[in-house]
């Protein structure tokens, strides 16, 4: 049995950004991970990365496969970057195999060539990210037509009639990427209110746009089966009491996610997960065993990458720092979906406020009033934000329209560093951008 002093499981963001920063310390580190498919984590493989590159590509009207191909070159090329970043390193070894724990700080490793490597560990880290839910609908997991969000965006040809299982964010950014290569569009949901969380302006106009792109929307849709024919799929359904049935080309389900750690034998090395199969951890990322971290999606909580990036801050300033940085810092967290015009938001809305019972000053500004909408020729879309009445605190906005990706981190930035919404307002601004709509939404 070999004794390393860093064990880092998982190939992700947080966890290959630690180990080229032990690396640059000098010290040790043994890299884990299942799928040479995989180096760089999920992000640059077969989630932001891939996805945005062929959103961006339908919008620019290239032809599904030709965008595919291109995809499947540019995660290649990272792919090859991230693995020479680490393996490069005289103190990093990055080793191909499934890693289970065996004890309190040893690992066991079954590499692709059917051997096992036994290491004890100094120090471990889990970044195995997480993987898609499937419902369990009849003959939904067996069914050849299925498809989950990896395996949608490496089709080798465009589903002429797709069904997407889900209205959630995910769902949403796939329909319109879909809809916009060609393909007609239903999505099947639930809930019978579209975007529940978000105010029902907001979600109003998202819905029409999507519609106006092809997408078919059934809300209250309770899935009870899926069939397999020759050469299509049956999903039954009920609705407002009446069995019906939908026919397509695929289905893609696209109804959230869950941690990856099946495998993993955490037990044995004492480390505890929650009721949904999240790995418990702490405020610093400390799960239940010593000197055993999580970070990144497997852990729970919003997944997106730049927490994971954030959960090494934390990891680093325990090892290296002061030791102060915690989870709990994270306040302002700006979010994007990339649907047609993107939605980007961050702390509250006016729904949220409500129920929080805060008292807020509400700013309201519809895309079409800014000059650089024009320009582009897209004015869909309505910005919103929210203030506290008394201290003129940004509490929170969502932005819906072009560009809105880039302008949140403006407003994120000035909640963080606790600036007035006047700073925005009086701002001065090159013409004509999307960033000067701040001058007319505060004002």
């Amino acid at each position: 049995m070999k004794q390393v002093k860093n064990i880092i499981i998982g190939f992700g963001k947080g966890g290959k950004t630690l180990a080229k920063y032990l690396a640059g310390q000098g010290e040790e580190v043994l890299v884990i991970e299942k799928s040479a498919q995989m180096y760089g984590g999920t992000c640059i493989n077969i989630a932001c990365l891939p996805s945005k590159r062929l959103i961006i590509e339908a919008a620019e009207g290239t032809e599904f496969v030709d965008a595919v191909g291109g995809k499947n070159k540019m995660t290649a090329f990272l792919r090859n970057k991230n693995y020479h970043m680490l393996a490069d390193e005289p103190s990093v070894t990055v080793l191909d195999g499934t890693a289970k724990f065996t004890g309190s700080h040893a690992v066991s490793v079954l590499t692709k060539n059917g051997q096992r490597e036994d290491f004890t560990g100094e120090r471990i880290f889990i970044n195995t990210g997480s993987l898609p839910v499937i419902l369990p609908v009849p003959g939904l997991k067996s069914s050849k037509f299925l498809l989950d969000s990896t395996a949608a965006m490496n089709q080798q040809e465009l589903p002429k009639r797709l069904l997407i299982i889900g209205a959630g964010y995910i769902g949403l950014e796939f329909a319109a990427m879909f809809a916009k290569y060609g393909s007609k569009v239903t999505v099947l949901e639930h809930n019978q209110v579209f975007l529940p969380r978000e105010d029902e302006d907001i979600a109003a106009l998202i819905k029409k746009d999507l519609e106006d792109l092809g997408v078919k929307f059934i809300l209250g849709a309770d899935l009870k089966g899926v069939a397999d024919g020759e050469a299509e799929v049956s999903l039954t359904y009920e609705l407002a009491g009446q069995a019906k049935v939908i026919k397509g080309d695929r289905v893609l389900a696209a109804t959230g996610r869950k941690a990856n750690t099946a495998g993993l034998d955490l037990e044995k090395a004492g480390i505890q997960v929650d009721e949904r199969g999240n790995i418990k951890v702490d405020d610093q990322l400390k799960t239940t065993a010593k000197n055993v971290w999580a970070l990144g999606d497997v852990k729970g909580g919003l997944q997106f990458t730049p927490i994971s990036l954030d959960d090494f801050r934390i990891i680093k300033d325990q090892l290296h720092g002061s030791g102060q940085r915690r989870v709990s810092d994270r306040k302002v967290l700006p979010y994007s979906v990339f649907i047609d015009p993107a939605l980007s938001a961050v702390g509250l809305n006016e729904k949220s406020a409500k129920q929080a019972g805060k008292n807020y000053q509400l700013f309201k500004l519809p895309v079409a009033a800014i000059p650089k909408a024009r320009v582009a020729k897209d004015p869909r879309g309505l910005f919103k934000a929210l203030v506290d009445p008394e201290t003129g605190l940004i509490l929170g906005a969502t932005l819906y329209g072009i560009e809105s990706y880039e302008l949140i981190n403006q407003i994120a930035l000035a909640m963080r560093a606790g600036l007035p919404y006047t700073v925005l307002r009086d701002a001065y601004y090159t013409h004509p951008t999307m960033s000067e709509a701040f001058n007319d939404l505060f004002k």
